[in-house]
């Protein structure tokens, strides 16, 4: 299939560049040195692209079979207001993921690695920009007060802090969070652009298939550093260790889990065909495959610390140790990594403020269970205030003063910083010459 690229007019397409000025300084660093880094594919161009020959008929729910929906006051105002929070939502993951990695992009131990790292948030910033294009083409006051150019301007001013998903709002400790990231939240991107590219909105669907494209990139920026780090750890590295990248795993993993929405919903969006699956069927999917990811990286451990084995052989000794938690040729199930139970360390869904520990255990009290966290996650983002929010609400749970529900809707703590950078109010704050069309790629 081929795609159509196009761009979003210039006052706005100005913003986004005076966004990458002060979010993606490495921008001109990453063009300049493409075809050192990536040779073999296209030069990336801030710019929006849409799939043609994508399918016409509505794929799932109630209307199945009948034409997809081309403008939004075409579709129903409850089914339009449920796309345009998805729209925002995904727009504003999609700046804040790059406003996360920025801070700890500089400590990658290897120049490819941090290459990766600067392509992907690039990328990153054209699937926000692809966002916007979407909100910006169409008219959307059949389900909102709020005008297109404010939607853009608020989006531009997101902080982390303030991000519509709570995985969005944490802060970066080091470089293994670069990568965990994009191999675990980056990888409920995918389900959920797989999910989308059905939705009944054709503007939508057909802007999928070139992002799914990239987000397969940005997997491999994370899978690939973890993949070598556990060889390097197996033949004793001390600098990035397998204690590191499990406990990267318990930090991001329970958030990854909660992006897909509450266990119990996601039935509306397949009724107005905006998605064929419920979130606990699409969870239920992306935890089986972060297993399998996890499976990989202890067989890279395994036959990194025993290159004699043959792969028969590793697979049999690998799953000795892991489900007979038996030390095996003197690799120890505590050397490995694992990933942790499905209500770990939840603050949103079923078993938000659920006291369930790394391995399904459960606890009777706050303080106990904060002391077990202590331990199965970083130092450095135990000390951030995002778990100290989460610690404030668990006792606040635990002590009957609210209910895990109430508690669950207040977290994150948002921390709206306005007017901070350039960026905010960043439509206004770039001068509008009066041109009309369509600007030019940056």
């Amino acid at each position: 299939m081929a795609t159509v690229k196009t761009h979003i007019p210039k006052k706005f397409h100005d913003a986004v560049v005076k966004w990458r000025q002060t979010f993606l300084p490495d921008y001109d660093f990453l063009l300049d040195n493409w075809e050192r880094y990536f040779p073999k594919d296209q030069r990336f161009e801030t710019c929006a692209f849409r799939e043609t020959g994508i399918c016409d008929e509505i794929e799932c729910g109630d209307r199945k079979g009948e034409p997809k929906f081309t403008r939004a006051r075409d579709l129903d105002s409850e089914q339009a207001a449920h796309l345009l929070g998805a729209i925002r939502a995904q727009a504003s993951t999609e700046f804040g993921s790059i406003q996360q990695h920025r801070l700890t992009l500089a400590r990658a131990q290897d120049e490819k690695d941090q290459a990766w790292i600067l392509r992907m948030m690039a990328e990153e910033l054209r699937h926000g920009y692809q966002m916007l294009h979407l909100l910006l083409d169409d008219d959307w006051s059949s389900v909102t007060d709020v005008k297109s150019a404010d939607m853009v301007e608020e989006i531009l001013s997101m902080t982390t802090g303030s991000h519509v998903l709570g995985a969005f709002n944490i802060e970066f400790d080091s470089f293994v969070d670069n990568a965990t990231f994009c191999a675990i939240i980056d990888r409920v991107g995918k389900y959920q652009l797989e999910m989308q590219r059905v939705s009944a909105y054709k503007p939508f669907a057909a802007s999928m298939p070139p992002m799914l494209r990239e987000e397969a990139f940005h997997l491999a920026a994370g899978i690939v550093p973890m993949r070598r780090w556990m060889e390097q750890a197996a033949q004793g590295s001390v600098y990035i260790t397998t204690e590191d990248i499990q406990k990267a795993l318990n930090k991001w993993l329970p958030r990854g889990l909660e992006m897909f929405g509450d266990e119990r919903g996601g039935g509306t969006n397949v009724r107005y065909g905006l998605k064929p699956m419920k979130n606990a069927e699409a969870q239920g999917l992306y935890y089986d495959e972060v297993l399998k990811l996890v499976r990989d990286l202890n067989m890279r451990y395994l036959r990194a610390r025993l290159p004699e084995l043959k792969l028969k052989e590793a697979e049999q000794i690998l799953d000795q140790i892991v489900d007979q938690r038996e030390t095996v040729r003197g690799i120890t199930f505590e050397e490995l990594v694992h990933a942790p139970h499905k209500h770990f360390f939840r603050r949103r869904g079923v078993p938000s403020f659920e006291m369930t520990g790394w391995d399904g255990e459960s606890f009777d009290d706050a303080d106990s269970y904060l002391a077990h966290l202590s331990k199965q996650l970083p130092d450095a983002y135990r000390a951030s205030s995002d778990f100290q929010d989460y610690a404030e609400k668990l006792r606040k749970v635990a002590g009957g003063e609210v209910t895990a529900a109430d508690a669950a809707r207040e977290m994150p703590t948002l921390r709206r910083v306005g007017g901070a950078c350039p960026c905010s109010k960043s439509v206004r704050w770039v001068a509008d010459n009066g041109a009309s069309g369509n600007g030019g790629a940056s």
